[in-house]
């Protein structure tokens, strides 16, 4: 499907959308939050800018709202950080989980940095960042709770917003990314 049709179906959803971004626009936030949009992430954005609620206005570089996306980029790590605390989540590769919760939350945190960065989309949906490439399957992530919700862009949209089940998912299609497919695949064991 291409793009200028999904915005239609996804504007007939009651998602409202501006102009998209320009080459310059996406340096300013590309640079502000210090990121790399995904080639299909980026074509999608640069035909029309998402803006209904849950979703990132990048256009609007007021301190405020800049607060609110590095919120959302914050989101991941905190989630991460408060199953360490409260709901005993460690991965065995990190070695064995120390006692005392600040040395645990720096060996957590640590791992995370060298993770492939998420990008937001839409309230606690996100895209990783690498391998910049389209095609990158988006991930639903609630503190460890992570799923995939989508096999790329384009799928999870039609998911998110009713016009295609998500059991339709071809799962196994779905690329691998490093950290975050291992969270999600550890669950799936248990």
């Amino acid at each position: 499907m291409e793009y200028d049709e999904l915005i239609r179906k996804m504007k007939d959803a009651g998602v409202r959308f501006a102009e998209g971004l320009s080459e310059a626009e996406f340096e300013v936030v590309e640079q502000i939050y210090d990121i790399k949009f995904p080639p299909d992430l980026k074509q999608f954005f640069s035909i029309a800018l998402p803006i209904s609620d849950k979703f990132n206005n990048w256009r609007d570089t007021t301190e405020h709202n800049v607060q609110l996306i590095q919120g959302r980029f914050k989101w991941c790590l905190e989630g991460m950080l408060f199953d360490v605390k409260h709901n005993n989540f460690w991965i065995k590769e990190w070695g064995s989980k120390p006692d005392d919760f600040e040395s645990a939350k720096n060996i957590c945190t640590e791992h995370y940095l060298r993770a492939p960065k998420l990008i937001p989309i839409y309230s606690h949906r996100y895209i990783p960042q690498t391998p910049l490439e389209a095609g990158n399957p988006i991930l639903s992530v609630y503190q460890t709770d992570i799923i995939y919700y989508g096999e790329n862009l384009n799928s999870y949209l039609l998911v998110e917003f009713n016009l295609k089940r998500y059991d339709e998912i071809i799962f196994e299609s779905i690329k691998r990314i490093p950290f975050w497919s291992d969270i999600i695949e550890m669950w799936e064991v248990e």
